[in-house]
């Protein structure tokens, strides 16, 4: 059957898209029973072209790109998540804590392009007190004050409150007035409590991290928010996340970008589950544009996905691809084979390659202008 879109004609096999594409044009919003019809489909290509319609719609040919340094203080962790390769018990061979010179040092570290961005995120450490963080970020800003600092996970930030018996608000408006200008979204995995139980039983449950980023983007945080996908979770439980992340959006406006994770098995104990296929990548990345009608943007994380896969999701809904990272530690020890980083001109290429138009951005989506030595953020 063939619809009529704005541009050009749409044509599926399927004929339960029929409804949805109807949708998706008269720009009506999605529901529960279109985001199991859409991960049920056979006709991914329909699917993708539906996703890339919306990213078109708006976004136009670009695609977004930035400088960034992850930063991994510690991977001692209390918690003993079977989705995890990162975490380590405190005496644990393999376990590490960085000094907070060491921190900074590596912060420093990498390539001689300016970053525009900091990521950090750690295990949950038992010993470590809310001042080594406040510190640390203090003293990020104090010797690179121009970088916009990413901190911290909705699961970090309730670890950090209960040790420091502080309110969850309290705990991020220190944390943001030492320095601390948005947050990563990283410990959502999936929200259902039967798959929560199975995956991550030692971590706030959903609602929790929901709760936790409602008060976030109350105290002027804006975050990112994701979804761990390819390991016990169904259709089902896939599109419960993303409806709740909607509603929630719904009411603050405060996360930036989505970015769909592809659980990696290896060193974990789940790693008897097989790993996920580029036709699920790919499919998660159009869902996830199609449901989430209220979030800005949608994330390719090459470092997952690997760079071929995240190239093609600049077509399937996608208009961001990450950074050039430099290294990356957590995904990496659960058997990651993507290089720990990527240079700038590689991200270009690939962008261009996939018919887009690269486009630097900082944290905040703000076009990132470089001269040979030195960057400018438009404001």
């Amino acid at each position: 059957m063939t619809l009529a879109s704005s541009r050009r004609p749409f044509t599926t096999t399927d004929a339960n898209l029929a409804p949805i594409a109807d949708k998706v044009f008269s720009g009506e919003r999605l529901g529960f029973a279109d985001g199991l019809a859409l991960y049920g489909s056979r006709d991914i290509f329909a699917v993708g072209w539906l996703a890339n319609y919306v990213r078109e719609k708006l976004h136009g040919d670009i695609a977004y790109f930035n400088v960034n340094r992850h930063i991994n203080p510690t991977n001692v962790c209390v918690a003993a998540c079977r989705l995890c390769a990162f975490g380590r018990k405190k005496d644990a061979p393999g376990s590490y804590t960085m000094a907070l010179e060491e921190a900074w040092a590596a912060a420093a570290s990498g390539y001689t392009e300016a970053v525009t961005e900091f990521h950090i995120v750690g295990g949950l450490h038992p010993d470590l007190p809310l001042q080594y963080f406040l510190d640390l970020v203090r003293g990020l800003k104090e010797r690179f004050p121009q970088v916009h600092i990413k901190a911290f996970t909705m699961v970090e930030i309730s670890f950090f409150a209960r040790r420091a018996k502080l309110s969850i608000r309290e705990t991020l408006e220190k944390l943001r007035d030492a320095g601390v200008d948005s947050m990563p979204g990283g410990g959502a995995e999936i929200f259902a409590d039967r798959v929560r139980h199975i995956i991550c039983d030692h971590k706030i449950d959903g609602d929790e991290w929901l709760e936790t980023a409602r008060i976030a983007h109350q105290v002027g945080l804006k975050s990112n928010a994701t979804m761990l996908y390819g390991h016990v979770e169904n259709d089902e439980d896939r599109v419960d996340h993303l409806l709740k992340l909607r509603a929630l959006q719904d009411d603050t406006h405060g996360f930036q970008t989505f970015i769909p994770l592809a659980f990696h098995p290896d060193h974990t104990p789940l790693e008897h589950l097989p790993r996920t296929t580029g036709m699920l990548d790919l499919r998660q990345i159009a869902v996830s544009r199609l449901l989430l009608d209220n979030f800005p943007h949608i994330k390719a994380y090459w470092q997952m996905m690997t760079p071929q896969i995240a190239q093609i999701a600049l077509r399937f809904g996608a208009d961001d691809i990450d950074g050039t990272v430099v290294e990356e530690k957590i995904y990496h020890d659960a058997g990651a084979t993507t290089p720990q980083g990527m240079r700038r001109s590689d991200l270009v290429r690939i962008i261009r390659e996939a018919g887009c138009q690269p486009f630097e951005r900082d944290t905040l989506y703000r076009e990132v202008t470089r001269t040979e030595d030195a960057f400018t953020i438009a404001v």
